[in-house]
């Protein structure tokens, strides 16, 4: 009760604010106010949401927008009726299974993709909605129904896809490593504000054992947005995806991807924060950049037509906000950064230079540094606001226990932009094992911030590992060093490695870097 007395109270200060703070950028039209109303979805599940819409006469665009994991149709009230002001009926629903709608959470499975369409129908039938120009769009959860909805419902002819994800497998477990903080605070969500299938209920828990793993992929396979590409370039919808670099539940890789293969008229954004953080002011009512955008793009798709700006947008780390043609068209070369022998002096090796051999670094498989990722949400979430990432004092990462390689200091900035990459040759690793691969930014004070990181895993016996890192946007100062740290242990993630067992990194281990 307590969530949801905190929901409504947010909600109701979004509504009080947004007249005062998200003014629209042409004259506002006039609106009819909000109405409850309740839909039939799928096999008779009552669906609660709201509609709002311009209070002149005539057929207008129309927004439906599903409400994220743990959240209900109230979240969405300050945009609604930013939206109806600029001329769009808008309809905001709460999904099966949360709060006071009907039936049990399907994470956004094929009862989801029903009731979508039975929202399409309720609003064609019940508003002033024109039905050429219906548009879904949702942050998390209400961002991975829309997108998957387009697959299913050819009305559907542009998408917001906020903070959502393409990929649930990818999100689940990326480089076999299974994500446990951010499934944990969506698990623990659902058991709060909802009413968890037994399916869902099942598929946490075969997850968190590390068991009936194929099972597990299957079923999010059918939640993936990835899985119906095809379907969604045959309807054709435009689609602009909206994600922060550091996103825990959502890494922006299967979204870089999923965007390449998408062959509609599309628009990608990143910017620096943790999941659902960009968005964050708008839905409390605050002038937003995300928001913003996706009025642009709506506006352009169902209502005046206007001509777009390059569809990648890109804001940095630390640096000003760019745009470019094509995501290949940030990054002008690749660097590649050899590991070197460890140094006695200080248990540091070189980064940089020709690929090397000859020598080893031993890691205890079970220990944990203070190189991290972070916490879920907060760390990342955190540097969005106050612009500092997460950093760790580069001495006290224990050399025992973590491979540590710095590069020379550069003369001038370093623009590092795209997807960086980590090789690392292994000998003597047990049958299955994790690793740890952070890049940082290291000061001449030895303060490290870090740039991106991500785990991998195997599951047989190898003699190599690549890692894909996040994609990112840095520029690394002039005088600073580009750091590598290794380790196998991170509590954002699940890990494969036994007490006991050790992984030897050797010779022929590399990094490479898209440089702009």
């Amino acid at each position: 009760m307590a969530l949801r007395r905190l929901t409504t109270l947010i909600a109701a200060f979004a509504l009080a604010t947004t007249t005062l703070t998200t003014a629209p950028a042409h004259a506002a039209v006039g609106t009819t106010g909000f109405t409850a109303v309740e839909i039939t979805g799928d096999g008779g599940v009552a669906l609660k949401a709201n509609v709002i819409a311009p209070s002149a006469g005539g057929r207008h665009p129309a927004v439906i927008l599903p409400s994220s994991w743990g959240l209900n149709d109230l979240e969405y009230l300050a945009q609604a009726k930013v939206l109806a002001g600029r001329g769009y009926v808008v309809v905001s629903y709460t999904p099966r299974g949360w709060w006071l709608s009907g039936g049990e959470i399907d994470t956004a499975g094929p009862k989801d993709m029903a009731d979508l369409t039975r929202v399409v129908d309720w609003t064609i039938a019940n508003t002033a909605a024109d039905p050429a120009r219906i548009g879904a769009a949702g942050i998390s959860y209400g961002a991975g129904i829309s997108l998957l909805g387009a697959a299913f419902d050819s009305r559907i002819r542009a998408v917001g896809v906020l903070s959502g994800w393409t990929d649930l497998v990818y999100s689940l477990y990326a480089d076999q490593t299974r994500h446990r903080q951010s499934a944990g605070l969506l698990e623990l969500a659902a058991q709060i504000a909802g009413t968890p299938s037994a399916e869902l209920t099942a598929k946490m828990n075969d997850f968190n054992a590390n068991v009936n793993v194929d099972g597990v992929m299957a079923w999010a396979r059918v939640r993936s947005a990835a899985t119906y590409l095809d379907r969604i370039n045959a309807n054709n919808p435009a689609v602009l995806i909206a994600n922060g670099w550091g996103d825990t539940f959502f890494p922006p890789n299967q979204l870089v991807d999923f965007y390449g293969r998408l062959t509609t008229p599309k628009r990608l954004e990143l910017r620096p924060g943790d999941h659902a953080i960009a968005e964050l002011t708008g839905v409390l009512g605050l002038p937003n950049e995300v928001w913003t955008s996706l009025y642009a793009f709506l506006d352009e798709h169902l209502a005046t037509g206007t001509t777009s700006p390059d569809p990648i947008y890109l804001k940095p780390l630390n640096a000003t906000a760019e745009s470019y043609p094509t995501w290949a068209a940030q990054s002008s070369s690749t660097t590649r950064y050899g590991l070197g022998r460890i140094r006695t002096l200080d248990g540091t090796g070189l980064l940089g230079g020709a690929v090397s051999s000859g020598w080893t670094k031993t890691l205890p498989a079970d220990r944990d540094t203070v190189a991290g990722g972070g916490i879920v949400l907060i760390s990342n979430g955190a540097a969005a606001i106050t612009g500092q990432q997460p950093s760790v004092w580069l001495p006290f990462v224990d050399r025992g226990r973590a491979g540590v390689w710095a590069a020379e200091r550069p003369s001038s900035a370093q623009r590092i932009r795209g997807i960086p990459k980590v090789h690392l040759e292994l000998s003597g690793a047990a049958a299955t094992g994790t690793v740890v691969a952070y890049l940082y930014d290291l000061d001449s004070l030895g303060t490290a911030k870090l740039i991106t990181h991500a785990p991998a895993t195997w599951l047989t016996a190898t003699r190599s590992v690549d890692v894909k890192l996040p994609a990112t946007a840095y520029d690394l100062p002039a005088g600073h060093s580009l750091t590598l740290v290794v380790d196998t242990v991170d509590p954002l993630y699940y890990d494969e490695n036994e007490s006991g067992d050790s992984i030897t990194i050797g010779g022929g281990s590399y990094v490479d870097v898209p440089i702009r």
